[in-house]
C-alpha cells in the first residue's frame, strides 16, 4: 500500500515536470534518467498495466512538445537569418508595385486582429521554463544580463522582436509617404488600430504601434 501511494506521488511529480520543463529533458541522459526511473516504477504495477498506460502517455506527450518546439524554433531561425537592405530594395522596385499597408488592408479592426493572432502565437510558445531561465541566469539585480542558453530563452527573443519589428513596421509606412495629407491619413490609421487593439485587450501591439 505505501509502495502504491509512493508511485502515485512519483507519477504525478514527472508529469508536472514534463509539461512544465519539458527542455529539461532535451539531452540524451536527462532522457534516460527518466526512462530509467519510469521502468522501476511500472514493475510496482505490473498486475494491471494502469501505471504503464500512464507513463508512455506522458513520455508521447513529452516527445511531441519537445518536436513541436524544436520545429517552431527551426522557423524562427529562418527569419533570424541576414536580409539584404531593405531600403535599396526599395529603390530598384518600381513605384507603382510599391504597395503601402492601406492598399493591402483599409479596415482597422481587420489588422488589429490580426496582428492579435500573431500575438497569440507567439505567446502560446512561451512557457514558464522560458521565464526561469532568465531569472536563474541573472549576473546581478544592477545590470540584468542573461548569460543562459539561448535556445531556452528564444521564444521570449521572438516575442521581443515582433514588438520592435511592428513598431518599425509602423513608423516605416508613415515616413514612406511624402505628401503631408496622406501621412495624416497614415498616422489616423494606425491610431485607429490601436484603439481596436485596445478594445481587443491587445495591449502588446497597442503599446507597439504608439
Amino acid at each position: 500500500a505505501k509502495l502504491k501511494s509512493f508511485t502515485a506521488k512519483i507519477i504525478q511529480l514527472l508529469k508536472e515536470w514534463t509539461e512544465t520543463f519539458p527542455y529539461d529533458f532535451q539531452d540524451e541522459k536527462s532522457m534516460k534518467e527518466l526512462k530509467e526511473i519510469a521502468h522501476r516504477i511500472t514493475q510496482c504495477d505490473e498486475e494491471n498495466g494502469t501505471v504503464k498506460k500512464i507513463i508512455s502517455q506522458m513520455t508521447q506527450n513529452l516527445l511531441m512538445a519537445l518536436s513541436t518546439r524544436s520545429q517552431y524554433q527551426e522557423i524562427r531561425e529562418k527569419f533570424r537569418q541576414p536580409v539584404t537592405d531593405k531600403g535599396t530594395i526599395l529603390k530598384t522596385k518600381p513605384q507603382s508595385t510599391q504597395k503601402d499597408i492601406l492598399s493591402v488592408c483599409c479596415d482597422p479592426l481587420i489588422l488589429a486582429q490580426q496582428l492579435t493572432y500573431i500575438e497569440l502565437e507567439r505567446v502560446s510558445n512561451i512557457y514558464p521554463e522560458d521565464l526561469m531561465q532568465i531569472v536563474s541566469h541573472m549576473d546581478s539585480l544592477d545590470n540584468h544580463k542573461c548569460r543562459g542558453d539561448v535556445t531556452k530563452t528564444y521564444n521570449l527573443e521572438a516575442y521581443d522582436n515582433w514588438f520592435n519589428c511592428l513598431s518599425m513596421l509602423v513608423a516605416t509606412e508613415i515616413c514612406r509617404v511624402v505628401k503631408k495629407k496622406q501621412r495624416t491619413r497614415m498616422v489616423e490609421f494606425f491610431i485607429d488600430v490601436a484603439r481596436e487593439c485596445f478594445n481587443i485587450g491587445n495591449f502588446n501591439s497597442m503599446m507597439a504601434i504608439i
